[in-house]
């Protein structure tokens, strides 16, 4: 079993920065991508951020410049750094993580997802 538990959500004024954790316990082989999606009320979930096992990264045009997605491999754990937020940034944020885990029939790679976390920025 993996869980992924996510942390740093909260409320913000605009202008200002957040930093949200998403950190991964468990049977786990090895950690793929990891990325950082968002779902504001009424609209569909969307990508902000991911990164490679390799460090590469690719952000949503909406944040690039304000937002930095990092991962420390050694506390299995992806962060997202959000500066300079705007109203429209509010949403709930959710990570994802693709993970091998090792099974009795080998390894396996699947698809996690993170409980959410709010972000509100207020005006």
């Amino acid at each position: 079993q993996v869980q992924l538990v996510e942390s740093g959500g909260g409320l913000v004024q605009a202008g200002g920065s957040l930093r949200l954790s998403c950190a991964a316990s468990g049977n786990i082989f090895t950690i793929n991508a990891m990325g950082w999606y968002r779902q504001a009320p009424g609209k569909q979930r969307e990508l902000v951020a991911a990164i490679t096992s390799g460090g590469s990264t690719n952000y949503a045009d909406s944040v690039k410049g304000r937002f930095t997605i990092s991962r420390d491999n050694a506390k299995n754990t992806v962060y997202l750094q959000m500066n300079s937020l705007k109203p429209e940034d509010t949403a709930v944020y959710y990570c994802n993580l693709t993970i091998t885990i090792a099974t009795m029939w080998g390894r396996r790679e699947y698809l996690y997802w993170g409980q959410g976390t709010q972000v509100t920025v207020s005006s």
